[in-house]
């Protein structure tokens, strides 16, 4: 990790950059896949996945038996595991279920909301170096508790055609019965525009690599909603010396492991405890599985020296991670002045890791600085918000005048007139 000491704020946007490919050959690569799936479908499906993920398959579809299969394959402790978290995120996103007030807004004029279900909706979810099961129940529960009626889930398989089990017993706890094999751009341009096997969806959610993330923005061009771009992981954390470097160090860690194209940043007004956390993080990589994957990503990453706590947050909002963990003596006062942040997790002893799995709030987050005017996936994120609105006779007479006279001013007499012809029929 790169150590920079008082940086000048003249650097910070340099400072702040993400690791990222050139967009343009990239968008121009995932062009092509979107056209030919568009225009081919499950044949051109077919290719991509035997390309890309190196697997020959006839069928994209799961089957109910190897549903079944992988409820046998998965112990029992994991299954507790699953449903541990499973309660904690449906307890967190129903307590975000509301009733909207009906409004009169002057008398006989009464407005108001209501939430209706996303009736289709794409879930992706990434497999690779790491099956994200937890991220079918960060997306199918809140899809559940929407009412979604059609809930489709893509993800890549293995070289042998193979979903990971966990991933398809956690689908089936949430009650996902249409599951498909298939991973990266050529999913959500299936998910966007449908095939012969995959059906076509309203609004695509979920993470994954720069690819993904790009088919979803090129989707979205063609009127299809996605949730938030959410790309590679990254965690920032502001740390004082009230801090243990190695739970900073384990943080910093925990999301360098989810592929070289993540990012970590430190902020700390500690030169020493900084120093202290470059020997926590380079002692507990040794001991990784994933260390060649996190030294990827950690090569990307920095380690900030600045003058104290508040300008760690100011240059923290400037980058609007993903995450943000704050180990400080004061955190609720830092806390209360974070401006830009998906998820931010207070204290020593609330890990990033328990947010990406079993304490309730929803991991799928927006990345990339996108933090900066994307909220987190929700379950408003599977709702429409539709106005209503109901005009009594003594209403229309009370706020008619004032339609007539804006309509007038902009020279629109057809909407002056559905308001006159009804005041003048009316006797009103």
């Amino acid at each position: 990790m790169q150590i920079i000491r008082y940086p000048e704020r003249s650097t910070w946007p340099e400072i702040l950059k993400r690791p990222v490919d050139d967009s343009s050959e990239m968008e121009a690569k995932i062009k092509l896949v979107l056209s030919d799936i568009q225009t081919r479908g499950d044949e051109a499906v077919r290719r991509y996945t035997q390309q890309f993920d190196g697997a020959e398959l006839s069928d994209f579809r799961v089957s109910p038996q190897e549903i079944q299969q992988a409820a046998a394959a998965i112990d029992d402790d994991l299954k507790a595991a699953i449903e541990t978290a499973r309660a904690n995120i449906e307890s967190f996103h129903r307590s975000q279920i509301s009733q909207e007030a009906v409004v009169e807004t002057m008398p006989g004029v009464r407005c108001w909301r209501r939430s209706v279900p996303v009736e289709s909706v794409g879930l992706y979810i990434p497999g690779g170096t790491s099956p994200l099961f937890s991220t079918v129940l960060m997306l199918g529960v809140p899809a559940e508790i929407a009412g979604c009626q059609t809930v489709v889930l893509c993800t890549p398989p293995d070289k042998n055609g193979n979903v990971h089990p966990a991933i398809l017993y956690t689908a089936n706890l949430v009650g996902i019965t249409q599951i498909f094999k298939i991973g990266g751009a050529q999913a959500i341009a299936a998910l966007a525009y449908g095939t012969e096997t995959v059906p076509k969806v309203h609004k695509i959610f979920g993470p994954g690599n720069q690819y993904v993330v790009a088919a979803k923005q090129l989707v979205s061009k063609d009127g299809i909603a996605i949730d938030l771009p959410a790309g590679p992981s990254e965690v920032a954390v502001i740390a004082d010396a009230s801090a243990d470097p190695d739970f900073v160090a384990a943080d910093l860690l925990s999301q360098a492991e989810h592929g070289p194209d993540s990012q970590v940043l430190l902020a700390t007004d500690g030169d020493g405890f900084l120093e202290s956390v470059q020997s926590a993080v380079t002692r507990q990589l040794a001991a990784l599985p994933r260390r060649d994957i996190a030294a990827a990503a950690l090569a990307n990453s920095k380690l900030v020296l600045v003058k104290s706590t508040g300008e760690a947050l100011t240059l923290i909002n400037a980058y609007a991670p993903e995450h943000l963990i704050i180990m400080t003596e004061k955190a609720d006062d830092l806390a209360a002045k974070v401006t830009n942040a998906g998820s931010v997790f207070l204290g020593k002893f609330s890990p990033e890791s328990a947010g990406d799995y079993a304490s309730g709030t929803n991991h799928t987050l927006p990345t990339n600085g996108y933090a900066a005017a994307y909220s987190g996936v929700s379950l408003d994120s599977f709702v429409k918000k539709i106005t209503f609105q109901q005009i009594s006779k003594s209403g229309l007479q009370q706020i008619g005048p004032a339609v007539e006279a804006m309509a007038a001013a902009e020279g629109l007499d057809a909407h002056k007139e559905a308001v006159s012809i009804r005041l003048r029929k009316t006797g009103l």
